[in-house]
């Protein structure tokens, strides 16, 4: 398939794969299994912690790197990948990826120790930030035009959440049915496909390289996130902002973040163009990417707390409720293009993020008795309108980098969607922690010590009602029920604020989609929305424009007349 090339720019070679006519939609393909993986491997171990506890007998401890070894190394390695990706070949830090995701997971399927376990984790996590931001900035090498970027995108990103939301449901049925190490090893024969398959299909594709690489740099920023998403996942853990282990991470983790961004714009040739952040687009489309994983991480988190724990659901029948969810996004993926070209960047997103609050609010009709029906609809609307969201946020993002920065741009939004979701657990998990606690003092025959170990969570109030038996066991127990809900709700609002405030925040991004004339030189009108002329629109905004024979890109203005042959035109009833 001929590639499409964008009027008044000089296509650039990607590769030898490239150039001989590899097809774009199957390399898509390829890049698509690879997230999956990775999504997959974030979420597929939650269901079987308890079978890894009974057969391990890890510590608390250890336990705990078990969960959190992944994601953690995962986050704070994104950055150097993505910016070495840029210097050395993007297809070659992948690969190498594929080959370490692969060995990683054998080793933590055949594991006899904790310790084995938490090293193989860890190795997932390095592969895994080798693949994350290699795939988007990939896509965004073999996808120049920015018409078929948007669909490539909207597949991309409704592929991680189907990734996402699948783990747990795949993950149960792996632990009923066989042990826990068979969630790991479906990643390997999956590897051991796509490897040949990757080294034979994709393209090779480079930034620019420049001056040396910023070894120093790379560490600073790997150990800066490594701080700080360990000091937020303290805080989601319970801890308070003042302890050490919270305190310490947090405070060295911004101390070698705020010196990697100096660092950065000394530098002739950084890791990084920090100058990306001073582009209104580019700044708020990763902090829109912030605003929503917040929301669903920590919705998602506490909304199977309350499917299991007070509608009394199977770790499989939970999944099997969130799925909903996951094919909402997956069709809001599918048409994330088409509704894109229509409403534009900053209407999408912004709808996206009042949809989304809309269904959240929606879901504070929850109560104590299962409403499958309600249920079903909030799930659906909070796909849709998050995926909606995310979806217009990348694909502004990326857009908005230039092509040689694709690696460091994809690693910066990654990043900030691991960000993003460890503080969703800390904030809306603390809020859970401050509504639902206060409900269990005073609970008539309950001794004061069991109340307060009642107020660690629900599933200990439980424990120790059981232990309590009788009048007073139930009354706690129906105590902790109430008020778990109530904090449900209480946590409901602050997460449809926190959306509206995601909602405002898109008023900064771009009114259209700015697409790159066709190159016949007439207008395409799919990227923008029906009924706007181009000249009526407001000039401070970039848009589409008709240009001359030698003519670059540039916004329309209102001024002298234009010189011959460059003249702007809307079309007749517009």
């Amino acid at each position: 398939m001929a590639r499409t090339i964008t009027a008044g720019t000089r296509p650039r070679p990607l590769g030898r794969r490239t150039d001989v006519g590899a097809n774009r939609w199957v390399v898509l393909v390829v890049l698509c299994v690879s997230l999956l993986l990775v999504a997959l491997d974030a979420t597929v171990l939650h269901v079987a912690v308890p079978s890894v506890t009974e057969d391990l007998r890890p510590s608390a401890t250890a336990l705990l790197w078990i969960v959190d070894a992944y994601p953690l190394i995962c986050a704070s390695l994104l950055i150097l990948f993505g910016s070495l990706g840029d210097r050395v070949g993007r297809r070659r830090v992948l690969l190498l990826g594929y080959a370490l995701f692969g060995f990683a997971s054998a080793v933590a399927a055949l594991a006899t120790a904790p310790e084995v376990l938490i090293g193989a984790r860890a190795l997932l996590g390095v592969g895994g930030a080798m693949i994350m931001p290699a795939t988007l900035s990939i896509l965004r090498a073999v996808f120049p035009d920015r018409r078929e970027r948007a669909t490539a995108i909207g597949i991309w990103t409704a592929v991680a959440a189907v990734g996402a939301a699948t783990g747990p449901v795949l993950g149960g049925f792996l632990v009923e049915h066989y042990w826990w190490g068979s969630v790991f090893l479906i990643n390997i024969p999956l590897m051991a496909l796509i490897l040949p398959l990757g080294r034979w299909l994709l393209p090779e594709s480079k930034g620019d390289s420049d001056g040396p690489w910023d070894v120093l740099g790379a560490l600073m920023a790997a150990a800066g996130v490594l701080g700080a998403v360990l000091g937020v996942k303290r805080l989601g853990a319970g801890d308070t902002l003042l302890a050490l282990p919270t305190a310490g991470p947090l405070l060295a983790g911004a101390a070698l973040l705020v010196l990697f961004v100096r660092r950065q714009k000394r530098r002739a040739h950084p890791l990084i163009d920090m100058r990306l952040f001073s582009r209104a687009a580019f700044s708020t489309s990763v902090g829109c990417i912030v605003l929503a994983m917040l929301a669903l991480v920590g919705l998602q988190l506490i909304a199977v707390q309350y499917l299991q724990l007070i509608l009394g659901l199977s770790p499989l029948e939970t999944g099997l409720r969130l799925l909903p969810l996951t094919f909402a996004a997956m069709a809001a993926g599918a048409t994330g293009s088409y509704t894109l070209r229509r409403l534009g960047p900053r209407r999408m997103v912004g709808w996206g993020f009042v949809l989304t609050a809309s269904a959240v609010l929606l879901l504070v009709l929850m109560g104590q008795h299962d409403r499958p029906l309600l249920l079903t609809v909030g799930f659906v609307l909070l796909g849709f309108g998050l995926q909606t969201t995310l979806f217009s946020a990348y694909e502004s993002m990326l857009s908005e980098a230039p092509p040689e920065s694709a690696g460091g741009a994809a690693a910066i939004g990654e990043t900030s969607y691991q960000l993003g979701a460890g503080m969703g657990i800390a904030m809306l998990g603390s809020v859970m922690n401050a509504a639902y606690g206060p409900g269990l003092s005073g609970v008539p025959g309950v001794p004061e010590a069991a109340a307060r170990a009642a107020a660690n969570s629900l599933g200990e109030a439980y424990q120790v009602a059981g232990q309590l038996g009788g009048t007073a066991g139930e009354a706690l127990r129906q105590a902790a029920r109430h008020a778990f809900v109530n904090g449900l709700h209480v946590t409901l609002f602050v997460s449809a604020g926190l959306l509206l405030l995601g909602a405002l925040m898109a008023l900064r991004l771009p009114r259209v989609m700015e697409c790159p004339p066709v190159p016949d030189g007439d207008l395409d009108d799919e990227c923008r929305p029906k009924g706007r002329a181009l000249a009526g629109t407001d000039s401070a905004e970039p848009r589409p424009i008709e240009p001359g024979p030698a003519a670059p890109r540039v916004p329309a203005t209102r001024g002298p007349a234009e010189p011959a042959g460059t003249g702007r035109r809307g079309r007749p009833g517009h």
